[in-house]
Protein backbone atom coordinates (compact mmCIF):
# COMPACT_ATOMS: atom_id res chain seq x y z
CA UNK A 1 0.00 0.00 0.00
CA UNK A 2 1.43 3.37 -1.05
CA UNK A 3 2.07 5.64 1.93
CA UNK A 4 3.33 8.85 0.33
CA UNK A 5 3.25 11.88 2.59
CA UNK A 6 4.48 15.34 1.75
CA UNK A 7 6.86 15.38 4.70
CA UNK A 8 8.42 18.73 5.59
CA UNK A 9 6.45 20.24 2.69
CA UNK A 10 9.14 19.13 0.25
CA UNK A 11 6.76 19.17 -2.71
CA UNK A 12 5.83 22.82 -2.43
CA UNK A 13 9.46 23.67 -1.62
CA UNK A 14 10.55 22.11 -4.90
CA UNK A 15 7.76 23.82 -6.78
CA UNK A 16 8.30 27.31 -5.36
CA UNK A 17 12.04 27.01 -6.04
CA UNK A 18 11.50 26.00 -9.66
CA UNK A 19 8.91 28.67 -10.52
CA UNK A 20 11.31 31.42 -9.45
CA UNK A 21 13.68 30.43 -12.27
CA UNK A 22 12.67 32.28 -15.45
CA UNK A 23 12.33 29.75 -18.29
CA UNK A 24 10.10 31.57 -20.78
CA UNK A 25 10.55 30.21 -24.31
CA UNK A 26 10.68 32.39 -27.43
CA UNK A 27 8.87 31.40 -30.66
CA UNK A 28 10.96 33.83 -32.73
CA UNK A 29 14.30 32.40 -31.64
CA UNK A 30 16.17 30.02 -33.95
CA UNK A 31 18.33 28.50 -31.21
CA UNK A 32 17.77 25.19 -29.37
CA UNK A 33 16.61 25.70 -26.71
CA UNK A 34 14.97 28.93 -27.79
CA UNK A 35 16.22 30.70 -24.66
CA UNK A 36 19.43 29.82 -22.82
CA UNK A 37 17.81 30.54 -19.46
CA UNK A 38 15.83 27.30 -19.71
CA UNK A 39 19.11 25.53 -19.02
CA UNK A 40 19.28 27.36 -15.68
CA UNK A 41 16.40 25.20 -14.44
CA UNK A 42 17.86 22.14 -16.17
CA UNK A 43 21.07 22.51 -14.17
CA UNK A 44 19.14 22.81 -10.91
CA UNK A 45 17.10 19.70 -11.74
CA UNK A 46 20.23 17.69 -12.51
CA UNK A 47 21.75 18.75 -9.19
CA UNK A 48 18.54 17.78 -7.37
CA UNK A 49 18.37 14.41 -9.14
CA UNK A 50 21.98 13.65 -8.23
CA UNK A 51 21.24 14.59 -4.63
CA UNK A 52 18.28 12.21 -4.66
CA UNK A 53 20.69 9.46 -5.73
CA UNK A 54 19.95 9.18 -9.45
CA UNK A 55 23.48 8.83 -10.75
CA UNK A 56 23.04 9.21 -14.51
CA UNK A 57 21.11 12.52 -14.41
CA UNK A 58 22.46 14.97 -16.99
CA UNK A 59 21.62 18.01 -19.10
CA UNK A 60 22.43 17.78 -22.80
CA UNK A 61 23.48 20.55 -25.19
CA UNK A 62 19.89 21.13 -26.31
CA UNK A 63 18.52 21.69 -22.81
CA UNK A 64 16.98 18.25 -22.19
CA UNK A 65 17.34 16.55 -18.80
CA UNK A 66 17.59 12.74 -18.78
CA UNK A 67 17.67 10.45 -15.75
CA UNK A 68 17.04 6.79 -14.84
CA UNK A 69 15.69 5.11 -11.74
CA UNK A 70 16.92 1.50 -12.11
CA UNK A 71 14.51 -1.41 -11.82
CA UNK A 72 14.31 -3.08 -8.41
CA UNK A 73 12.23 -6.09 -9.45
CA UNK A 74 13.03 -9.45 -10.98
CA UNK A 75 10.10 -9.10 -13.36
CA UNK A 76 10.50 -7.96 -16.94
CA UNK A 77 8.58 -4.67 -16.85
CA UNK A 78 8.14 -2.22 -19.74
CA UNK A 79 10.32 0.85 -19.33
CA UNK A 80 8.11 3.79 -18.40
CA UNK A 81 9.00 7.46 -18.90
CA UNK A 82 7.60 10.40 -16.96
CA UNK A 83 7.92 13.69 -18.83
CA UNK A 84 7.26 17.37 -18.11
CA UNK A 85 8.42 20.56 -19.77
CA UNK A 86 10.56 23.24 -18.16
CA UNK A 87 9.60 26.29 -20.22
CA UNK A 88 6.77 28.71 -19.52
CA UNK A 89 4.52 30.43 -22.02
CA UNK A 90 5.63 33.45 -24.07
CA UNK A 91 2.14 34.88 -23.51
CA UNK A 92 2.93 36.29 -20.05
CA UNK A 93 6.17 37.17 -18.31
CA UNK A 94 7.79 34.57 -16.08
CA UNK A 95 10.53 36.86 -14.74
CA UNK A 96 10.73 37.50 -10.99
CA UNK A 97 7.88 35.17 -10.06
CA UNK A 98 6.90 35.54 -6.41
CA UNK A 99 4.94 32.43 -5.39
CA UNK A 100 2.41 32.87 -2.60
CA UNK A 101 0.84 29.99 -0.64
CA UNK A 102 -2.71 30.75 0.48
CA UNK A 103 -3.25 28.18 3.24
CA UNK A 104 -6.62 26.70 4.16
CA UNK A 105 -8.56 28.28 1.32
CA UNK A 106 -12.19 28.94 2.33
CA UNK A 107 -13.73 30.17 -0.91
CA UNK A 108 -12.80 33.83 -0.55
CA UNK A 109 -11.60 36.05 -3.40
CA UNK A 110 -7.81 35.91 -3.64
CA UNK A 111 -6.51 39.44 -4.28
CA UNK A 112 -2.93 39.28 -5.47
CA UNK A 113 -0.75 41.77 -3.60
CA UNK A 114 1.36 43.28 -6.39
CA UNK A 115 -1.65 44.13 -8.56
CA UNK A 116 -4.97 44.37 -6.75
CA UNK A 117 -6.77 44.25 -10.10
CA UNK A 118 -5.76 40.59 -10.40
CA UNK A 119 -8.34 38.69 -8.35
CA UNK A 120 -9.13 34.96 -8.32
CA UNK A 121 -12.86 34.49 -7.86
CA UNK A 122 -14.64 31.17 -7.50
CA UNK A 123 -17.28 32.42 -9.95
CA UNK A 124 -14.58 32.72 -12.61
CA UNK A 125 -12.56 29.65 -11.58
CA UNK A 126 -15.14 26.90 -10.90
CA UNK A 127 -12.47 24.36 -9.93
CA UNK A 128 -11.83 26.43 -6.80
CA UNK A 129 -15.06 25.08 -5.34
CA UNK A 130 -13.30 21.73 -4.90
CA UNK A 131 -10.38 23.33 -3.04
CA UNK A 132 -12.03 24.29 0.26
CA UNK A 133 -9.52 23.61 3.04
CA UNK A 134 -6.64 23.16 0.60
CA UNK A 135 -3.55 25.29 0.07
CA UNK A 136 -3.59 27.37 -3.12
CA UNK A 137 -0.41 28.69 -4.74
CA UNK A 138 -0.50 31.79 -6.93
CA UNK A 139 1.99 34.34 -8.19
CA UNK A 140 1.89 37.90 -6.83
CA UNK A 141 -0.06 39.54 -9.66
CA UNK A 142 2.61 40.74 -12.09
CA UNK A 143 3.66 37.41 -13.65
CA UNK A 144 2.31 33.99 -14.46
CA UNK A 145 3.00 31.34 -11.83
CA UNK A 146 4.64 28.72 -14.02
CA UNK A 147 2.63 25.77 -12.73
CA UNK A 148 2.39 24.92 -16.43
CA UNK A 149 4.50 22.87 -16.26
CA UNK A 150 6.70 23.24 -13.20
CA UNK A 151 3.94 21.57 -11.20
CA UNK A 152 4.59 18.46 -13.29
CA UNK A 153 8.36 18.88 -12.94
CA UNK A 154 8.11 19.14 -9.14
CA UNK A 155 5.74 16.16 -8.96
CA UNK A 156 8.05 13.93 -10.99
CA UNK A 157 10.99 15.01 -8.82
CA UNK A 158 9.04 14.30 -5.63
CA UNK A 159 7.89 10.90 -6.93
CA UNK A 160 11.45 10.03 -7.91
CA UNK A 161 12.74 10.91 -4.46
CA UNK A 162 9.99 8.86 -2.83
CA UNK A 163 10.71 5.77 -4.93
CA UNK A 164 14.46 5.98 -4.33
CA UNK A 165 13.94 6.45 -0.58
CA UNK A 166 11.46 3.54 -0.39
CA UNK A 167 13.00 0.57 -2.22
CA UNK A 168 10.20 -1.69 -1.00
CA UNK A 169 8.10 -0.07 -3.73
CA UNK A 170 8.71 -2.45 -6.62
CA UNK A 171 8.97 -1.00 -10.09
CA UNK A 172 10.65 -1.54 -13.42
CA UNK A 173 13.12 0.86 -14.96
CA UNK A 174 11.81 4.42 -14.79
CA UNK A 175 13.02 7.12 -17.17
CA UNK A 176 12.70 10.84 -16.49
CA UNK A 177 12.64 13.41 -19.28
CA UNK A 178 12.38 17.17 -18.83
CA UNK A 179 12.04 19.12 -22.08
CA UNK A 180 12.48 22.73 -23.23
CA UNK A 181 10.31 24.71 -25.64
CA UNK A 182 7.06 22.75 -25.31
CA UNK A 183 5.05 25.96 -25.20
CA UNK A 184 6.26 26.93 -28.69
CA UNK A 185 5.68 23.49 -30.23
CA UNK A 186 9.32 22.36 -30.27
CA UNK A 187 9.42 20.36 -27.05
CA UNK A 188 10.70 17.11 -28.55
CA UNK A 189 12.56 18.43 -31.61
CA UNK A 190 15.86 17.17 -30.22
CA UNK A 191 14.65 14.50 -27.79
CA UNK A 192 16.86 11.41 -28.14
CA UNK A 193 14.40 8.54 -27.79
CA UNK A 194 17.09 5.95 -28.42
CA UNK A 195 19.07 7.27 -25.47
CA UNK A 196 15.88 7.55 -23.41
CA UNK A 197 15.10 3.90 -24.06
CA UNK A 198 11.49 3.92 -22.86
CA UNK A 199 8.60 1.78 -24.11
CA UNK A 200 5.73 3.98 -22.99
CA UNK A 201 5.38 7.34 -21.31
CA UNK A 202 3.16 9.72 -19.41
CA UNK A 203 3.36 13.49 -19.59
CA UNK A 204 2.42 15.15 -16.31
CA UNK A 205 0.92 18.33 -17.71
CA UNK A 206 -2.83 18.24 -17.14
CA UNK A 207 -5.25 20.40 -15.24
CA UNK A 208 -8.08 19.08 -13.09
CA UNK A 209 -7.57 16.49 -10.36
CA UNK A 210 -8.06 12.97 -11.73
CA UNK A 211 -7.89 13.82 -15.41
CA UNK A 212 -6.16 11.55 -17.90
CA UNK A 213 -6.13 12.80 -21.47
CA UNK A 214 -5.72 10.45 -24.39
CA UNK A 215 -6.75 12.89 -27.11
CA UNK A 216 -5.39 16.27 -28.17
CA UNK A 217 -5.89 18.75 -30.94
CA UNK A 218 -4.15 18.23 -34.22
CA UNK A 219 -2.17 21.39 -34.80
CA UNK A 220 -0.55 23.43 -37.56
CA UNK A 221 1.22 26.76 -37.50
CA UNK A 222 0.80 29.33 -40.25
CA UNK A 223 2.81 32.38 -41.26
CA UNK A 224 1.06 34.88 -43.55
CA UNK A 225 3.24 37.50 -45.25
CA UNK A 226 1.62 40.39 -47.12
CA UNK A 227 3.76 42.29 -49.62
CA UNK A 228 2.16 45.68 -50.13
CA UNK A 229 3.18 48.83 -51.98
CA UNK A 230 4.81 51.69 -50.10
CA UNK A 231 4.60 55.33 -51.17
CA UNK A 232 5.12 58.73 -49.56
CA UNK A 233 1.91 59.28 -47.56
CA UNK A 234 1.58 62.81 -48.93
CA UNK A 235 1.51 61.53 -52.49
CA UNK A 236 0.06 58.04 -52.00
CA UNK A 237 -3.33 58.35 -53.69
CA UNK A 238 -3.78 55.52 -56.19
CA UNK A 239 -0.34 54.14 -55.36
CA UNK A 240 -0.09 52.93 -51.77
CA UNK A 241 -1.37 49.47 -50.82
CA UNK A 242 -0.64 49.17 -47.12
CA UNK A 243 0.38 45.69 -46.06
CA UNK A 244 -0.71 46.57 -42.52
CA UNK A 245 -4.25 47.40 -43.65
CA UNK A 246 -4.47 44.37 -45.93
CA UNK A 247 -3.42 42.12 -43.06
CA UNK A 248 -5.92 43.83 -40.75
CA UNK A 249 -8.69 43.21 -43.30
CA UNK A 250 -7.76 39.52 -43.47
CA UNK A 251 -7.92 39.09 -39.70
CA UNK A 252 -11.19 41.04 -39.50
CA UNK A 253 -12.70 38.83 -42.23
CA UNK A 254 -12.11 35.58 -40.32
CA UNK A 255 -15.19 34.12 -38.60
CA UNK A 256 -15.87 35.70 -35.21
CA UNK A 257 -18.82 33.61 -34.04
CA UNK A 258 -17.03 30.32 -34.74
CA UNK A 259 -13.51 29.10 -35.48
CA UNK A 260 -11.96 31.42 -32.90
CA UNK A 261 -10.76 30.55 -29.38
CA UNK A 262 -13.25 33.04 -27.95
CA UNK A 263 -16.22 31.26 -29.52
CA UNK A 264 -15.35 27.55 -29.39
CA UNK A 265 -15.35 24.74 -26.84
CA UNK A 266 -15.33 20.95 -26.56
CA UNK A 267 -14.39 19.42 -29.96
CA UNK A 268 -14.55 22.67 -31.96
CA UNK A 269 -11.37 23.86 -33.67
CA UNK A 270 -10.18 27.35 -34.51
CA UNK A 271 -7.95 29.72 -36.52
CA UNK A 272 -6.10 32.01 -34.12
CA UNK A 273 -3.76 34.92 -34.95
CA UNK A 274 -1.12 35.05 -32.22
CA UNK A 275 1.18 37.86 -33.40
CA UNK A 276 1.46 40.57 -36.05
CA UNK A 277 4.37 42.72 -37.13
CA UNK A 278 5.49 44.81 -40.08
CA UNK A 279 5.14 48.09 -41.93
CA UNK A 280 3.40 49.51 -44.99
CA UNK A 281 5.54 47.55 -47.42
CA UNK A 282 5.46 44.17 -45.69
CA UNK A 283 3.49 42.78 -42.77
CA UNK A 284 3.36 39.35 -41.20
CA UNK A 285 0.91 37.48 -39.01
CA UNK A 286 1.44 34.18 -37.26
CA UNK A 287 -1.50 31.86 -36.68
CA UNK A 288 -2.17 28.60 -34.90
CA UNK A 289 -4.70 26.24 -36.50
CA UNK A 290 -6.41 23.62 -34.33
CA UNK A 291 -8.89 20.77 -34.85
CA UNK A 292 -9.47 17.29 -33.45
CA UNK A 293 -9.29 15.59 -36.84
CA UNK A 294 -6.88 16.14 -39.69
CA UNK A 295 -9.57 16.75 -42.30
CA UNK A 296 -11.03 19.67 -40.33
CA UNK A 297 -7.53 21.00 -39.70
CA UNK A 298 -6.83 21.02 -43.43
CA UNK A 299 -10.13 22.77 -44.05
CA UNK A 300 -9.19 25.48 -41.55
CA UNK A 301 -5.97 26.09 -43.46
CA UNK A 302 -7.86 26.25 -46.74
CA UNK A 303 -10.34 28.73 -45.25
CA UNK A 304 -7.51 30.97 -44.14
CA UNK A 305 -6.00 30.86 -47.62
CA UNK A 306 -9.34 31.58 -49.29
CA UNK A 307 -9.92 34.54 -46.98
CA UNK A 308 -6.55 36.02 -47.94
CA UNK A 309 -7.25 35.51 -51.64
CA UNK A 310 -10.62 37.22 -51.35
CA UNK A 311 -9.18 40.26 -49.58
CA UNK A 312 -6.10 40.72 -51.73
CA UNK A 313 -8.16 40.82 -54.94
CA UNK A 314 -8.87 44.45 -54.06
CA UNK A 315 -5.13 45.22 -54.05
CA UNK A 316 -3.87 44.36 -57.55
CA UNK A 317 -0.23 45.29 -56.94
CA UNK A 318 0.14 43.35 -53.68
CA UNK A 319 1.01 39.70 -53.13
CA UNK A 320 0.99 37.26 -50.26
CA UNK A 321 2.66 34.08 -49.08
CA UNK A 322 0.99 31.64 -46.69
CA UNK A 323 3.20 28.96 -45.22
CA UNK A 324 1.52 26.24 -43.15
CA UNK A 325 3.65 23.79 -41.16
CA UNK A 326 2.72 20.77 -39.08
CA UNK A 327 3.13 21.11 -35.31
CA UNK A 328 1.58 17.95 -33.84
CA UNK A 329 -1.25 15.48 -34.40
CA UNK A 330 -4.00 13.97 -32.24
CA UNK A 331 -2.29 11.30 -30.15
CA UNK A 332 -5.48 9.23 -29.87
CA UNK A 333 -4.65 7.57 -33.19
CA UNK A 334 -1.60 6.01 -31.55
CA UNK A 335 -2.89 5.47 -28.01
CA UNK A 336 -5.91 3.48 -29.19
CA UNK A 337 -3.41 0.85 -30.36
CA UNK A 338 -2.05 0.46 -26.79
CA UNK A 339 -5.06 0.40 -24.45
CA UNK A 340 -3.05 -0.82 -21.45
CA UNK A 341 -1.26 2.53 -21.18
CA UNK A 342 -4.42 4.49 -20.48
CA UNK A 343 -5.99 1.64 -18.50
CA UNK A 344 -3.01 1.48 -16.14
CA UNK A 345 -3.10 5.25 -15.76
CA UNK A 346 -6.77 5.07 -14.80
CA UNK A 347 -6.04 2.32 -12.26
CA UNK A 348 -3.24 4.42 -10.77
CA UNK A 349 -5.58 7.40 -10.35
CA UNK A 350 -8.19 5.20 -8.66
CA UNK A 351 -5.56 3.91 -6.22
CA UNK A 352 -4.87 7.51 -5.23
CA UNK A 353 -8.47 7.71 -4.08
CA UNK A 354 -9.63 9.83 -7.02
CA UNK A 355 -12.37 9.38 -9.58
CA UNK A 356 -10.63 9.26 -12.99
CA UNK A 357 -11.76 11.64 -15.71
CA UNK A 358 -10.80 10.34 -19.16
CA UNK A 359 -11.07 13.25 -21.55
CA UNK A 360 -9.73 15.26 -24.47
CA UNK A 361 -7.54 18.31 -24.13
CA UNK A 362 -8.05 21.49 -26.14
CA UNK A 363 -4.34 21.80 -26.63
CA UNK A 364 -1.29 19.63 -27.02
CA UNK A 365 1.49 18.21 -24.94
CA UNK A 366 4.91 16.81 -25.67
CA UNK A 367 3.07 13.47 -25.61
CA UNK A 368 1.26 14.39 -28.82
CA UNK A 369 4.47 14.28 -30.81
CA UNK A 370 6.18 11.63 -28.68
CA UNK A 371 3.31 9.27 -29.47
CA UNK A 372 3.96 9.60 -33.20
CA UNK A 373 7.72 9.30 -32.63
CA UNK A 374 7.28 5.83 -31.12
CA UNK A 375 6.67 6.65 -27.45
CA UNK A 376 2.90 6.38 -26.80
CA UNK A 377 2.25 8.96 -24.13
CA UNK A 378 -1.08 10.09 -22.59
CA UNK A 379 -1.31 13.09 -20.28
CA UNK A 380 -1.90 12.96 -16.50
CA UNK A 381 -3.19 15.81 -14.32
CA UNK A 382 -0.66 18.06 -12.60
CA UNK A 383 -3.10 20.36 -10.80
CA UNK A 384 -2.25 23.48 -12.83
CA UNK A 385 -5.06 25.94 -13.57
CA UNK A 386 -5.62 29.20 -15.50
CA UNK A 387 -2.25 28.79 -17.14
CA UNK A 388 -0.55 31.36 -19.41
CA UNK A 389 -1.81 34.29 -17.34
CA UNK A 390 -1.43 36.19 -14.08
CA UNK A 391 -4.34 34.33 -12.46
CA UNK A 392 -2.59 30.96 -12.78
CA UNK A 393 -2.88 28.80 -9.67
CA UNK A 394 -2.19 25.32 -8.33
CA UNK A 395 -3.37 23.26 -5.37
CA UNK A 396 -0.78 21.67 -3.09
CA UNK A 397 -3.16 18.81 -2.26
CA UNK A 398 -3.89 18.12 -5.93
CA UNK A 399 -0.15 18.11 -6.60
CA UNK A 400 0.28 15.54 -3.81
CA UNK A 401 -2.30 13.34 -5.53
CA UNK A 402 -0.36 13.67 -8.77
CA UNK A 403 2.77 12.40 -6.98
CA UNK A 404 0.79 9.44 -5.68
CA UNK A 405 -0.53 8.75 -9.17
CA UNK A 406 2.98 8.76 -10.67
CA UNK A 407 4.21 6.25 -8.11
CA UNK A 408 1.05 4.18 -8.56
CA UNK A 409 1.66 4.00 -12.31
CA UNK A 410 5.06 2.46 -11.64
CA UNK A 411 3.49 0.01 -9.17
CA UNK A 412 0.67 -1.02 -11.52
CA UNK A 413 3.02 -1.77 -14.41
CA UNK A 414 5.24 -3.88 -12.15
CA UNK A 415 2.30 -5.80 -10.71
CA UNK A 416 0.86 -6.59 -14.15
CA UNK A 417 4.18 -7.59 -15.70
Amino acid sequence: MLNYQNKNKTLQSRFTKYVQIDTQSDPLSKTIPSTAKQKDLGKVLVADLLEIGIADAHLDEYGYVYATIPSNTDKKVPVICFCSHMDTSPDCTGKDVKPIIHTNYQGQDLVLPDDHAIVLKMSEHPDLKDQIGNDIITASGTTLLGADNKAGVAEIMEAAAFMVQNPEIKHGTIKILFTPDEEIGRGVDKADLQKLGADFGYTIDGETLGSIEDETFSADGAVLTINGVSAHPGFAKGKMESAIKILSDVIAALPADCLSPESTELKEGFIHPVSISGNVEQAEARFILRAFNDEELQANGELLDATVQNIIEDFPNSTYELKITEQYRNMKKVLDQYPDIVANGIEAIKRAGITPKQQSIRGGTDGSRLSFMGLPCPNIFAGEHAFHGKQEWASVQDMEKAVQTIVNIALVWEEKA
